[in-house]
């Protein structure tokens, strides 16, 4: 089941905003993760990039690649941290399966949105992607720009 309500802003630790430019995002699944302890310490303090990340499936499991978490100075000296270490995803086997189906379709992405704290625990949000062609990215940066000129021009005309 798509899980359609946003995280709160003030528990959002990481976001990928180059999956909204490069794709166009259709469904949004939120998963657990399965984190060591120095990871889920270096996610408090922000040392986490997930614009190079990507979903894969395999053996009907989910596995986000490319997320890097990069430990903190004050780790354990008897841990080996590993910052692009595969790290497993959660989620219902039914919801798996559907992803499955429709990830086999052609053009068919499964990309990291954002990392956020849910109830203490840490989520991320995936979305199932189709790939944007290059007109369409310049159709973003058209309306992207256009939406600033108007905030410029309402701003400078209530002074």
């Amino acid at each position: 089941m798509a899980s359609q309500k946003k995280p709160d802003p003030s528990t959002r630790i990481a976001e990928n905003k180059r999956a909204a430019f490069n794709y166009f995002i259709e469904e949004r699944y939120e998963a657990g993760m399965v984190l060591e302890g120095w990871e889920v310490k270096a996610l408090r303090e922000g040392k986490v990039q997930l614009t190079d990340g990507y979903v894969v499936i395999r053996d009907g499991e989910l596995f986000l690649i490319g997320c890097q978490i990069n430990p903190l100075r004050t780790a354990s000296t008897h841990v080996n941290a590993d910052a692009v270490r595969t790290k497993k995803l959660l989620l219902h086997k039914d919801e798996i399966r559907r992803l499955v189906g429709k990830v086999e379709q052609k053009g068919y992405t499964l990309v990291p949105l954002n990392l956020h704290w849910k109830n203490g625990r840490v989520k991320c949000e995936i979305g199932l992607a189709k790939g944007k062609a290059e007109h369409d990215k310049r159709d973003t940066i058209k309306e992207r720009e256009g939406k600033r000129e108007v905030e410029r021009a309402m701003k400078s005309r209530q002074r």
